[in-house]
């Protein structure tokens, strides 16, 4: 394939496209000489009626796709669109999308596909429209967009293995009857887009060329064509994820694809820029640029299995044809401007590359005669500029590596459709063609996903950072009091007779609450939850454990080899790991009942004195006597009261806190912002299916809003810590100056152990709600790890069920292989062993048969009857019935048989005439020697007599 015609005039170095025809125009010089080719023949390759419709716009086959057809798409397509090439539309089956559609509604969302009934039908209405789309007209174009567009939409509201096989057969290639089927959404859209792109170019095949407004609209088509093509290879096809390409639809073909469309929309330009009389150079130009980009579709056609040789080969040819035309007009302007000597250059390399053109095969006609007609006038114009050139001019010829290299005028790009290109913009604005977007009330999965995942972040910070923090700040200022015994000692001292207000308000407040009968029926309940979520772990557990044991008895019995299937723990990690996790929590959790339960035991009868009537509180807390406070002891014990009162606000105000946080995470509704972010996402992303953690941005925008409680916090602790030291610097004070003073230690040590008391229990009552709602929560994640358990167990028999019947059929069958074996070589044993035996029998007959000399000795019946006896018969042996040999005669007890008149025919044995006795001829093949007995008595006969004849005997 490589030629000189293409060193100079293209910088590309593989001639692997080819050019179209030329246009042929009449023009003459200042000196009155014919300066271009032909007159009628520039346009007659174009001029074909808009009415003939190209061979792909055919009705639509059946589901088969025809495969007895005869004739491919390339080859119809190549046949009516003579020097012009269309993509060919793909083929699919009939396909209810809805169907899967509301099935995986029902299924992942908590939506009832019914309110989706509308859109479910505009969605079954679509595809059909779009894969019915099999004729060049506008209208396909608006169809398959309005499709694409939907697809690309319900990309970012469904996964791609959304549950629907599409099914579509190869377009180009050598192998469009063998379909290819994907659950992807994403091949479904790949393969609308590429009929999208055979749309454009069906179109432009089908434009009126012969007119300046036809060439503009094939032109256009053509580059939307190559747009499109180039949009499915960067944008669509990298996004199929588990999906293979289509095998028309590698790089390699779409390159090719590609550079064809925008080969033929410059071949376009070339043709109207001849049409309207331009300049010879400018027609160069634009000639060149169609050569090279049929060079760069033919390199990327000859690297691709989806390209037909005819199409390689047409493409070739419109490469030289075009390098060809590109020098002849180069020649024409040399000529122009007098450059007699390049002239001859040129015209002579277009010749050669004519020449390199018509040695292409399976060319069509309309190409070949193109390229006879260009060569035709190639070669009158270069007679003529020799002739002149040797007779009147004589300037030099130039040798072709010092021509220079022809310019190149690109007119022509990709172009994607901005229906391809924004077509979500397209469908999210009221007043666009593409409709409005299907499915826009349904919430994604992902969104549910994203709500509940910031639920968990903020009732985390809410309840681990910000309650739990104010809870452990009040814990320390208890812990405080308790050390300095206080209020105890201040209350003893304060009322030394009865009980102090507060510890009766203490007292009140656990006989409201029940007391100590309420702790117990909470560590009640507490405890039926914990079995009841053991009993699930454990009914999950033994579901694994059994499991395990069948597979391990399984794989004794048939052996490592042959039940070689991945063990449960390694072929599920995650749910065994979860039973370590469980197992964890389960421990934990007793811990910390144990420990809460140790702790109501050592104040338990403080705590049911608080629940007693106040008698007994009085009984309990002795009195003293009523001391004489001096002024200073009155000053450092009011002091003290303040802290302990500021203390008292402080928790007050404390609790209000904690209840405003917990009702403004209650009411922290996230939903209307995620849907909004959602929908924000899919618009700017429609190839990408919204995930959770897309919305990262808008949680951590969300949660800055507790940033001011995270700050009150801060304050409030140091504001904590400043009261804390005054609490223990005003009771230093009071202790030091009622130092001595031993007369209510007892009734000190009394009160405050009825504050610690009161302390505890309500400590006991918070942890063991908190333990409920633990066993609450571990109660679910049990439950799912026990179906999660069901489920695995289930696949993994089915699967055991299945390989276990696999090895029996395989035992079976070489159980029966090896009776079958053992009986064959039993038969073949028992035949061996006749075979023996007939030897033998058959040796015995001939020792016999030679006994009877020629001499005439005859042996007796004794004798004979003595070897029959002696020497053991042989098994029948199967025979052909023609063959079957009589027992040798016995000379004594022979019955004289008459001799039949037959008719010999072929496999008869020939016996001379003449003998009288029923002398038994050997069988054929047999080596035993023939003996005829004569009529009197028994002589053998040796000699044929000629005067008796011939007769035959039967076999």
């Amino acid at each position: 394939m490589m030629h000189t015609c293409r060193s100079f005039e293209m910088q590309s170095t593989n001639p692997t496209t080819s050019g179209n025809t030329i246009a042929n125009d009449a023009t003459t010089d200042q000196d009155g000489r014919r300066t271009t080719y032909g007159s009628n023949r520039l346009f007659s390759i174009f001029q074909q009626p808009s009415s003939s419709p190209p061979s792909s716009h055919a009705p639509e086959l059946p589901s088969t796709l025809a495969t007895s057809a005869e004739t491919s798409w390339t080859t119809l397509t190549m046949a009516s669109g003579g020097n012009i090439l269309a993509i060919p539309f793909r083929r699919t089956h009939s396909l209810r999308l809805s169907d899967a559609i509301k099935s995986y509604i029902s299924s992942k969302y908590d939506q009832h596909p019914a309110t989706f009934q509308h859109d479910l039908e505009i969605i079954d209405q679509l595809r059909k429209d779009a894969v019915a789309s099999l004729e060049a007209h506008s209208s396909g174009v608006r169809k398959l967009q309005g499709y694409a567009a939907q697809l690309v939409w319900m990309g970012g509201k469904f996964p791609v293995d959304i549950g629907a096989d599409f099914t579509w057969f190869p377009s180009l290639g050598y192998h469009s009857h063998h379909p290819q089927t994907e659950n992807n959404l994403r091949f479904e859209l790949a393969n609308i887009v590429f009929n999208l792109a055979a749309m454009y170019s069906q179109l432009a095949l089908s434009s009126n060329r012969a007119t300046a407004d036809g060439l503009k609209t094939a032109a256009s088509n053509f580059c939307l064509a190559a747009g499109v093509i180039q949009h499915l290879k960067t944008s669509i096809l990298p996004e199929l994820r588990n999906a293979a390409p289509p095998e028309d639809m590698d790089t390699l073909t779409l390159e090719s694809l590609e550079c064809l469309m925008l080969a033929q929309a410059q071949e376009c330009f070339w043709q109207k820029a001849v049409k309207d009389g331009l300049k010879d150079a400018s027609i160069a130009k634009l000639a060149t640029k169609v050569s090279d980009l049929y060079s760069e579709a033919g390199d990327w056609a000859v690297k691709s299995a989806s390209i037909t040789s005819e199409w390689i080969h047409h493409i070739n040819a419109k490469h030289h044809h075009f390098a060809a035309a590109a020098q002849y007009r180069a020649a024409c302007d040399c000529l122009e401007k007098r450059k007699y000597g390049e002239e001859v250059a040129r015209l002579r390399d277009a010749l050669n590359c004519v020449n390199v053109a018509l040695k292409e095969p399976k060319v069509n006609r309309a190409v070949t005669s193109d390229l006879q007609g260009l060569k035709n006038r190639v070669q009158e114009d270069l007679k003529r500029a020799e002739k002149d050139n040797d007779t009147i001019y004589l300037i030099p010829e130039p040798p072709k590596s010092e021509l220079r290299v022809l310019d190149r005028a690109s007119m022509v790009a990709s172009r994607i459709p901005p229906e391809l290109a924004k077509s979500q913009e397209i469908l999210s604005d009221p007043r666009g063609d593409l409709g409005k977007p299907l499915f826009a009330k349904l919430v994604p999965y992902a969104v549910h996903v994203a709500a509940s995942i910031y639920a968990d972040r903020r009732d985390r910070l809410v309840s681990n950072t910000l309650v739990a923090e104010y809870e452990a700040m009040t814990q320390r200022i208890h812990e405080l009091l308790s050390s300095l015994s206080l209020p105890g000692s201040l209350q003893a001292l304060e009322k030394p007779l009865g009980l102090p207000p507060g510890l009766a308000g203490h007292a009140e407040e656990v006989r409201q609450a029940n007391g100590v009968q309420r702790l117990h029926a909470t560590i009640g309940d507490t405890e039926k939850l914990k079995a009841s979520t053991r009993v699930l772990y454990q009914e999950g557990l033994d579901l694994l454990r059994t499991e395990a044991g069948e597979d391990e008895a399984s794989r004794r019995k048939y052996g490592t080899d042959r039940w070689n299937r991945t063990p449960a723990k390694d072929g599920m990690p995650k749910l065994y790991k979860q039973v370590e996790d469980i197992q964890g929590y389960l421990q934990q959790a007793d811990n910390s009942d144990q420990m809460v339960q140790e702790r109501l035991r050592q104040n338990e009868t403080l705590i049911r004195l608080l629940g007693g009537t106040n008698r007994d509180l009085e009984d309990f807390v002795p009195s003293s006597r009523r001391a004489t406070m001096t002024a200073k002891v009155e000053r450092e014990a009011n002091q003290l009261r303040g802290c302990l009162n500021e203390v008292s606000r402080l928790e007050a105000r404390r609790k209000r806190k904690v209840e405003q946080l917990r009702t403004k995470a209650k009411e922290d509704d996230v939903s209307s912002d995620l849907l909004r972010e959602a929908g924000r996402l899919e618009r700017e992303y429609p190839m990408q299916p919204v995930s959770a953690g897309q919305f990262e941005a808008l949680f951590d925008e969300r949660l800055n809003r507790y940033q001011v409680d995270e700050e009150e916090l801060k304050n409030e602790e140091a504001e904590q810590e400043k009261l804390l030291t005054r609490i223990r610097e005003a009771n230093s004070s009071f202790q030091a100056v009622k130092k001595g003073d031993t007369s209510s230690r007892e009734r000190e040590q009394a009160l405050q152990d009825l504050e610690n008391a009161h302390m505890t229990y309500k400590q006991v009552m918070r942890d063991l709600e908190t333990g409920r709602k633990f066993y609450n929560d571990l109660a679910a994640i049990v439950t799912r790890f026990r179906d999660e358990c069901r489920n695995f167990v289930y696949t993994r028999r089915s699967e055991a069920q299945v390989l276990e019947a696999d090895l029996s059929t395989s035992m079976e069958g070489m159980r029966i292989q090896e009776q079958t074996q053992n009986q064959l070589l039993a038969e073949k044993e028992a035949q061996a062993s006749q075979q023996r035996q007939a030897r033998g029998f058959n040796g015995g007959n001939g020792s016999r048969s030679s006994s009877n000399a020629p001499s005439g000795a005859t042996r007796s019946p004794t004798t004979t009857a003595s070897e029959s006896t002696t020497t053991p018969m042989a098994a029948p042996m199967p025979q052909r019935p023609a063959q079957v040999q009589q027992p040798p005669a016995v000379v004594g007890m022979q019955t004289p048989q008459i001799p039949q008149q037959t008719t010999w025919q072929e496999g008869m044995p020939i016996v001379f005439g003449g003998q009288q006795g029923s002398a038994a001829a050997a069988g054929a093949g047999g080596g035993e020697r023939q003996h005829v007995n004569g009529a009197g008595g028994g002589a053998e006969q040796q000699t044929w007599d000629p005067s008796k004849g011939l007769k035959f005997m039967p076999r």
